[in-house]
């Protein structure tokens, strides 16, 4: 069996994001699998950290690679990044899915082609291209 390397990588800057909604582990636990289960990846293991006085750090392991949220709640600010392996999941799927579920504003967004050559990038889709 032969597998592609062919990869799409979408990294998205969020700010003027609710306080509450970034310091909130549980919520963003949830908005992660949710947006992994939305995009057809499959979850094969995670990590969520709660940091005080505030702050998340979670990472959902995909079969396909990984979907990852870093946040600043005191300055409004998440950084989400999602990398899937294959044709058949698609990233933007899951960072549009968290744009919508977390608020704010795109205030940074990269979607880039890797693993055929040359790292690429792909044009604005969707989502983030309209905000």
């Amino acid at each position: 069996m032969s597998f592609s390397t062919y990869g799409r990588h979408v990294t998205m800057d969020l700010r003027d994001v609710s306080f509450d909604t970034l310091n909130d582990a549980d919520f963003l636990r949830n908005a992660m699998f949710e947006a992994a289960s939305r995009c057809g990846a499959t979850i094969v293991g995670e990590s969520f950290i709660k940091f005080s006085p505030q702050g998340v750090t979670g990472v959902l392991v995909l079969s396909e690679s990984h979907l990852s949220i870093h946040t600043y709640p005191e300055e409004g600010f998440a950084a989400i990044d999602c990398y899937t392996c294959g044709t058949t999941v698609d990233p933007e799927v899951a960072t549009d899915y968290l744009k919508a579920a977390l608020g704010g504003r795109v205030a940074g967004y990269r979607a880039l082609s890797r693993g055929t050559g040359e790292i690429e990038d792909l044009p604005k889709l969707r989502l983030a291209a309209a905000n």
